[in-house]
């Protein structure tokens, strides 16, 4: 018996199927502010935040009506957000430390590449990164987002394009009020606090399913690709990685994640932080960076030659890291409590090796095909500006090329059972990062001076706090 056929229907002129422009579709980014104005007119947007990293990765700048923003308003913020602590404050000026004399603005220039929308607001809501211009137009060198394009550039000159692909560990902790107290993890579906030794436990991420649920719900409104999500050896510590693409769009993405998963955590009654070390004696938090570097017009990767086998680029890249990452270190680890996770005996590297599938190694080459041969740089902390953190690592591997480093030997067994290989604390690494000529060639001079500053400020800040191991051991005993 002849199987029935669908009745067919009746066809309608191409002319007459409506048509929805691709870029009223997409989750993330326009090409143009036509573009701009027809998504967000689709999607009955009233107000608009138009952020940009500050030195510390925390969002700045302004939010507006639509209205406003498609009507060629010129946004601008000072000059001195570029200059203040963690805290707020404004350190004093140094020799090579200054703040601008005007306290002059600096110019938001919308990046509508970046444009999604803010899910978790009530009112329709969208965001945009903007990169920074002086009043002439010219790009604020200083400036995280910029100053990773600079490197990018560096790289383009030679033909090449930088690929990174970040993991980012992060603590969910039950809420806290008073800083004096300890953080401890928070209860989840359970009703128990986890505990650890949940390392890769499908029960352990489980027991947060909702938050989850919501994190990934917010991500895909802001078209962010999350790649896969493990529950990591500490207690309710997670880790999200991301598929691998361009420097300056995951930069991007990170930038909007550590916002996303925070709050999608207070929507559950709970943090979400990315201190590098919010726990004692727990695991600290890190952001893993997996970087190769392919040929523009080829795609072909730069670290392969054509028969397979690693290129003298790939060892120049891995000598460069060595030789490189430790003096730049403060801006991998850029607060005195990241250097609480630079610790022996707490899952993670305390030198400057490389080796072959070696996680007690800084520089860690994982298995791979040829074409994706890539280096781990497993020394940046979670609490880092992923702009900053970025340009760090993928100039100390650039200087390496270009300088010819030889690496050493790669480590067969743990590199971790030696001396420490890195500065022990930020004060330290800013002095390193200070005196490292190479630094001036790649990252400029101004970046250098108001970092250094900066972050001085911040240890500054920190000396005047008395800890409770200080009030246990010396009250009473000195």
């Amino acid at each position: 018996m002849p199987a029935r056929k669908t009745p067919l229907k009746a066809s309608v002129p191409a002319s007459k199927i409506p048509t929805v422009p691709p870029s009223l579709r997409s989750a993330r980014g326009v090409a143009n502010w036509k573009e701009a104005a027809q998504w967000l007119r689709a999607r009955g947007i009233e107000d608009i935040e138009c952020i940009t990293p500050d030195l510390a990765g925390v969002p700045r700048g302004k939010m507006m009506p639509t209205s406003k923003f498609t009507s060629n308003t010129s946004l601008a913020l000072p000059s001195a957000i570029y200059r203040h602590t963690i805290s707020g404050e404004y350190p004093e000026e140094t020799e090579s430390f200054r703040y601008e004399p005007r306290d002059s603005d600096l110019k938001l220039v919308p990046d509508l590449s970046t444009l999604s929308v803010v899910p978790w607001e009530t009112d329709p809501t969208a965001q945009v990164i903007c990169d920074i211009v002086n009043s002439e137009g010219h790009a604020v060198s200083y400036t995280p987002r910029n100053l990773l394009k600079k490197i990018m550039g560096l790289y383009r000159d030679r033909g090449w394009k930088p690929v990174v692909a970040p993991e980012i560990e992060f603590y969910l902790v039950a809420k806290n009020d008073d800083p004096d107290y300890p953080l401890h993890p928070p209860k989840g579906r359970s009703g128990r606090s986890i505990l650890g030794g949940q390392g890769y436990s499908i029960a352990g991420i489980n027991e947060f399913d909702e938050l989850i649920d919501d994190i990934y719900h917010f991500s895909e409104k802001q078209g962010l690709e999350i790649d896969t999500l493990i529950h990591e050896e500490g207690p309710a510590q997670l880790e999200i990685n991301l598929r691998h693409g361009d420097p300056i769009e995951l930069a991007d993405q990170v930038f909007m994640f550590k916002r996303t998963i925070r709050e999608a955590a207070l929507k559950h009654g709970i943090y979400a932080t990315f201190m590098a070390k919010p726990m004692q004696s727990q695991a600290g938090s890190a952001m893993h960076i997996h970087q190769s570097v392919v040929n523009i017009e080829t795609g072909k990767n730069v670290f392969t030659n054509p028969d397979g086998s690693p290129s003298q680029e790939f060892f120049h890249f891995i000598g460069g890291m060595q030789r490189y990452v430790p003096n730049a270190l403060a801006m991998l680890a850029p607060y005195v409590n990241s250097y609480r996770r630079l610790a022996p005996n707490m899952s993670c590297p305390v030198n400057n090796a490389w080796g072959y599938d070696n996680r007690t190694t800084a520089f860690r080459v994982p298995v791979s095909d040829p074409q994706a041969r890539r280096v781990e740089n497993r020394l940046p902390s979670s609490d880092a500006n992923p702009y900053l953190a970025l340009a760090a690592s993928l100039a100390s591997g650039l200087l390496g090329i270009m300088k010819k480093v030889e690496p050493t030997a790669p480590t067969e067994d743990s590199a971790n059972e030696g001396s420490i290989d890195l500065p022990r604390g930020l004060l330290e690494a800013i002095a390193l990062l200070e005196d490292e000529p190479a630094f001036e060639e790649v990252l400029g001079k101004d970046f250098i001076d108001i970092y250094a500053g900066v972050k001085r400020g911040e240890f500054e800040t920190f000396m005047q706090v008395i800890s409770p191991w200080e009030r246990e051991f010396l009250l009473l005993n000195v």
